[in-house]
């Protein structure tokens, strides 16, 4: 898999099915999310990071914030209040044309297509926070040690990369399929038994290698912490991690 599979495939999500594709959910397929009800959990997610981020001393209150993977905008409308200027960035050009139409921030909101294996379009040291939630997951292992080390170089000296990432499988019946069976083979059930749009595939990356990745760009982990409660079939972090 490589990204130009990734784009193929989260373009043709965001057109037939954009908000399940962001937040599959039990009974949400279909259009079934109440818009409402989806952004909401957006604001739920942003408010439980800056109460953590708050027990961290670190700030909760930002010049520039990047939403990495934006997705319809969920978590970029959720960050709007935090911050002068938010810039989500997506691979897929549906999900951008639904993350503006559903916007209802105040304007500080620009959602931006960045189908590039790196962000070059932004200079070092420009934002003070860059969030990523159920995004890196989706990417090949290759693609994401490039993102991560991107995050710290966009980053200001200081500056706080909230990261999502499943470590492991789960001891679930799922989380056991995905740890033996090749993804050729989940995508295939993916796509003819359970009728996806397009696959979705799950890398992990090892708290050992989230590590070590941090500290080979500049990166110190400050914080780490069970991630939300989206998932049963994968053991998943939430990291704050600082730019030296």
């Amino acid at each position: 898999m490589n990204l130009n599979d990734v784009r193929r495939d989260w373009t043709k999500l965001g057109s037939e099915d954009p908000l399940w594709a962001v937040l599959v959910q039990p009974g949400k397929r279909g259009g079934r999310w109440d818009v409402e009800e989806f952004l909401a959990t957006g604001r739920a997610d942003v408010e439980e990071t800056t109460g953590w981020l708050r027990q961290l001393d670190l700030p909760t209150r930002w010049e520039r914030v990047l939403d990495f993977g934006c997705g319809a905008g969920r978590l970029s409308q959720a960050l709007a209040p935090h911050a002068d200027e938010v810039v989500g960035v997506d691979i897929a050009p549906s999900m951008l044309e639904t993350a503006r139409r559903l916007d209802q921030s105040a304007g500080n909101i620009r959602f931006v297509l960045n189908d590039a294996p790196d962000l070059s379009q932004f200079p070092d040291g420009h934002f003070d926070l860059v969030y990523s939630a159920l995004v890196l997951q989706h990417l090949p292992r290759p693609a994401i040690e490039g993102y991560l080390a991107e995050f710290l170089r966009v980053l200001r000296p200081g500056g706080i990369a909230v990261v999502g990432l499943p470590t492991e499988p789960a001891r679930t019946a799922k989380g056991l399929i995905w740890q033996v069976a090749p993804f050729r083979l989940i995508s295939w059930a993916q796509r003819r038994l359970l009728n996806y749009p397009a696959p979705m595939s799950m890398t992990a990356v090892p708290h050992a290698d989230m590590m070590r990745l941090m500290a080979a760009h500049g990166g110190d982990i400050v914080g780490q912490r069970p991630d939300l409660p989206y998932t049963e079939d994968w053991v998943c972090t939430r990291y704050a991690v600082r730019r030296a």
